[in-house]
């Protein structure tokens, strides 16, 4: 039995979410721009990892940026968890996956979720939603996410629920590029500049909603939980976010809550001022929420459909105030302790 399992209440479970930063094994490369690690290097990642995570004691961890399910499951097995909680289809080393051909994740990074619960459903989005397609200036219409979510429905000490990870395009300017990779615009343009920040700004948003949309499939007239977490690269009452979440509906219409997601921070029953001093990234030299945590109504205590309620959320960020060299990741990690009602 693992330390995991035996540090297991059949009343509560912990979940969380952390972004990796180019989680890949050694000596493979996965940015043309970008050197692959050293062994030195990937050793010294991995027991940093493990060293922030393992104070976390999560039962659910989703994970993003991740290049190799090998690096993914070494740091698995070092948290207290089985080879076989590993879900990354899009990183997978497995030289018989259809995703990859065991050469782990291309051109992007994927998102992942380790679980020592049974794994009933592993569904992929990488389709957007038709309802949700937009057109991204000068390139045309967005459909497929740059990085797909990843939902895995799991058996909860004989609770289903359904777990989506997502990893939305960043802030970042999308420029133009060629085939070749080359840039085909003036970075230094202010104008430019602009029209590549919408770019990526429709691009996050077509993906939001299309989430939104998968996620309304799951929680209408149903009565089992839902939680949505990751790197969702804006804050938490930003547009593109309440896109899937539309928290700020259900005070005009009650029956969203339905339907509706809710900031586990906000929602939590201990420790409501830590949402007050949190952050999880520091963005141009502000600190921000980036890395968020939704659960469904079933999640709320005050719900007459409260299977459960979400007891505390804390925020580990300690190694963002570190130097940029002494950071193994530039993300903090968002952590809930859920109490289950049985």
């Amino acid at each position: 039995m693992t330390m995991q399992n035996q540090r297991h209440n059949k009343t509560q479970f912990y979940i969380a979410t952390a972004n990796l930063l180019n989680f890949a094994k050694p000596q493979r490369s996965f940015y043309d721009n970008t050197p692959a690690y050293t062994q030195t290097e990937y050793t010294q990642k991995l027991e940093g990892l493990s060293a922030l995570l393992k104070h976390a004691h999560a039962d659910i961890l989703a994970v993003q940026e991740i290049w190799d399910t090998e690096a993914l499951t070494a740091l698995a097995v070092r948290l207290g968890f089985d080879a076989a909680d590993v879900t990354a289809p899009l990183a997978s080393n497995d030289p018989s996956s259809s995703h990859t051909q065991g050469k782990g994740a291309q051109n992007t990074p994927a998102v992942g979720i380790i679980t020592r619960f049974p794994v009933l459903e592993t569904t992929l989005l990488e389709d957007i939603a038709p309802e949700a397609i937009v057109d991204i200036p000068d390139v045309g219409p967005h459909k497929k996410y740059q990085r797909p979510p990843l939902l895995l429905r799991l058996d909860i000490n004989g609770q289903s629920v359904t777990v989506v990870t997502a990893h939305l395009k960043s802030k970042r300017a999308y420029f133009l590029r060629d085939a070749a990779g080359d840039l085909l615009e003036d970075m230094d343009d202010p104008n430019i500049r602009i029209r590549a920040k919408l770019r990526s700004l429709c691009m996050r948003a077509a993906e939001a909603a299309s989430i939104r949309i998968a996620i309304m499939a799951r929680l209408n007239h149903t009565n089992e939980p839902l939680i949505l977490l990751g790197d969702m690269n804006d804050v938490t009452g930003s547009v593109t976010t309440q896109l899937m979440a539309e928290t700020e509906e259900v005070h005009y219409d009650k029956s969203i809550r339905d339907v509706a997601l809710f900031d586990a921070a906000r929602v939590q029953r201990r420790y409501g001022w830590m949402k007050d001093v949190a952050y999880t990234h520091i963005y141009q030299g502000m600190p921000e929420v980036i890395d968020q945590l939704f659960v469904s109504e079933e999640f709320l205590a005050d719900s007459k459909f409260a299977l459960g309620y979400v007891d505390r959320v804390d925020y580990f960020n300690d190694h963002l105030k570190w130097d940029y060299a002494d950071r193994v990741t530039d993300h903090g990690i968002v952590r809930a302790k859920i109490v289950l009602n049985h």
